[in-house]
């Protein structure tokens, strides 16, 4: 499925060419290279900035389309031999990050005849051991990279301090330097001057431009710059979901289990064009709700925020928004301001799937709504795994005497069931690349289809083997347990593989923090005997066992337990499961 609903500028680059160059109202956008095939037409993600917009695929191929002034053709194809993961754009910058952990970046480019050169910036590291990168994202004139050791770096302007350092001293730097260490995400936008990083303890520091009070520091820190990191003391309660910027202002989505909307949205910054989304004209130095009766017994899903206009998705398929609408990035039909939130029409084609599928992404000065089968977090947890040094306890040698690291349980169960399978592992590594052992142990661990490239690998790994077959026989096996939950006098041991699968809360503890949570112990005791084990079998197999039998009871039980491991995530979920089998 291929649709996208695009308004707002239609220049900058020319997107749809036989459309004006404002589109006021939703209309679906369909791509000009019609000769691709359908598997390279289905979208993952957009990233789109004041001259350049970068679509990309599923099958990890990406085109971006440029401002005419900058390329002959358009779209052009991003040439990276390697599989795109992530795409991010800035006002004077697009950067890529591979699924081997590689970032490629350019900035603004005035040769029209080489408009798209991009460098390997993640090499550029001085730190060999930081060279993997987990996440980017693009600010205005800046690019932030995290690392697989919770590490930050930024590349590019340091005008306004948003590399965390003195402007004066460090105006620019054309090699990445470390801003922040055990930082579990980073927060920038496409036409900002500043950023926000979270660490693992959910605590967030900002630096950049504040001459608006766009860092939410409050009245008493007016300082037009904020060079050196700072902790935000004054933020509400609440699980950090996300942060989006604009050039002058920022938004926060905060989710709280015990608050009806779970999830609230808070603004800071200048209200020029109306970008806080609140009732009257003035400026907000320290977060404060964005308040609408459009949210009430709603619940957010995704946001995203432009140079000054923000787009809000709801569980209930409303699209609302605010801000800045000179280009009729709005949607609203008109080029009018919105003070506060509306919603607006969609196309009907839209939403005829699950409502959790569509995505949003502002440009500077449009907007994108855009189907997206929601990926498993298996594959990019598995990764994870592979590149975190805490959860790497079996070492390979490449041929040129580089050691790669991996999970010895993770192996196991990706290859055939014989003893000799890592043995011979070790002889095919010994004979490659980094670069193509990287590549190798992805296929191992995600389970994709063998790459011919590397045929030695299909005689001894298992790849026709399901994620939940692999489950179950690590079920089985009571001797590949390495972590404990303990609850009442009892003890149950799991394979933390399992619980990153499975659980956000134990997602959230064992990759994003560093420190050893081998001997780490939960207590729990808000289920009762016979909910736990439903609770466990599940966490293993996805399934309930047929001989159990569900009660009101169990489904209130196990409702809260839900909550308390956080796995919504997953689909089909415990709570749907339950009530089938309670019907039934």
């Amino acid at each position: 499925m291929n649709e996208i609903i695009f308004f707002g500028s239609n220049q900058n680059p020319k997107l749809i060419k036989n459309e004006p160059n404002i589109i006021t109202k939703p209309i679906q956008f369909k791509f000009e290279n019609e000769n691709e095939n359908e598997n390279e037409k289905q979208i993952k993600q957009i990233s789109s900035s004041y001259l350049s917009t970068i679509f990309l695929f599923k099958n990890g191929k990406a085109i971006e389309y440029l401002n005419e002034n900058y390329s002959k053709q358009n779209p052009v194809k991003i040439q990276i031999e390697e599989n795109i993961q992530k795409v991010t754009v800035g006002v004077h910058n697009q950067a890529i990050l591979t699924k081997e952990g590689n970032v490629f970046a350019k900035r603004k480019n005035n040769n029209p005849n080489n408009s798209n050169e991009f460098i390997n910036i993640s090499s550029l590291i001085k730190d060999k051991n930081d060279r993997i990168i987990e996440d980017i994202v693009s600010g205005a004139y800046s690019i932030y990279l995290l690392t697989s050791n919770q590490n930050v770096y930024g590349i590019g302007s340091n005008y306004s301090g948003q590399l965390g350092f003195d402007s004066r001293t460090l105006p620019k730097t054309q090699k990445p330097i470390l801003i922040m260490k055990n930082v579990s995400k980073i927060f920038s936008g496409n036409a900002s001057e500043h950023i926000f990083l979270l660490n693992s303890n959910q605590e967030l520091f900002v630096c950049g431009a504040n001459r608006y009070g766009q860092l939410g520091l409050g009245i008493s820190r007016k300082e037009t710059k904020i060079q050196k990191l700072t902790k935000i003391q004054n933020i509400s309660k609440g699980k950090i979901i996300d942060i989006q910027c604009g050039s002058i202002h920022s938004i926060i989505l905060i989710e709280n289990e015990n608050e009806n909307p779970k999830r609230k949205l808070y603004s800071c910054g200048y209200h020029q064009n109306n970008g806080l989304g609140k009732k009257y004209r003035e400026n907000t130095y320290e977060f404060t709700e964005i308040k609408s009766s459009l949210f009430e017994n709603d619940n957010i899903i995704d946001f995203s925020v432009g140079n000054a206009h923000t787009l809000i998705l709801t569980s209930k398929s409303k699209l609302i928004v605010f801000g800045y609408n000179e280009y009729g990035q709005l949607g609203t039909g008109d080029i009018n301001d919105q003070l506060i939130p509306i919603q607006i029409e969609l196309p009907k084609l839209i939403f005829n799937e699950n409502i959790s599928n569509y995505h949003i992404s502002c440009g500077y000065d449009n907007s994108f709504l855009y189907y997206s089968l929601s990926f498993s977090n298996l594959e990019e947890d598995l990764i994870k795994l592979f590149r975190r040094k805490e959860f790497c306890d079996i070492s390979f040698k490449t041929k040129n005497g580089e050691i790669i690291s991996a999970h010895k349980l993770i192996l196991k169960y990706r290859l055939n069931q014989n003893q000799n399978q890592i043995e011979k592992l070790q002889e095919i590594i010994s004979k490659k690349s980094i670069k193509e052992s990287n590549q190798i142990f992805e296929m191992i661990y995600s389970n994709r289809i063998i790459n011919p490239k590397y045929f030695e690998i299909k005689e001894i790994i298992n790849s026709n083997e399901k994620i939940e077959e692999t489950m179950k026989r690590i079920y089985l096996n009571e001797n590949e347990n390495d972590f404990i939950i303990e609850r009442k006098e009892k003890q149950y041991k799991f394979p933390k593989l399992i619980l990153i699968m499975r659980s956000e809360l134990y997602r959230g503890m064992f990759l994003s923090v560093t420190e050893d949570k081998s001997n780490k112990v939960t207590d729990y005791s808000g289920l009762s005997n016979k909910s736990f084990q439903i609770f466990e079998y599940w966490i293993y197999s996805n399934q309930i066992k047929d001989e159990i039998q569900i009660t009101q009871e169990i489904i209130k039980e196990l409702e809260r337990g839900i909550d308390y491991f956080q796995l919504n995530q997953t689909n089909p979920n415990l709570f749907d499961l339950l009530i089938n089998k309670f019907k039934n």
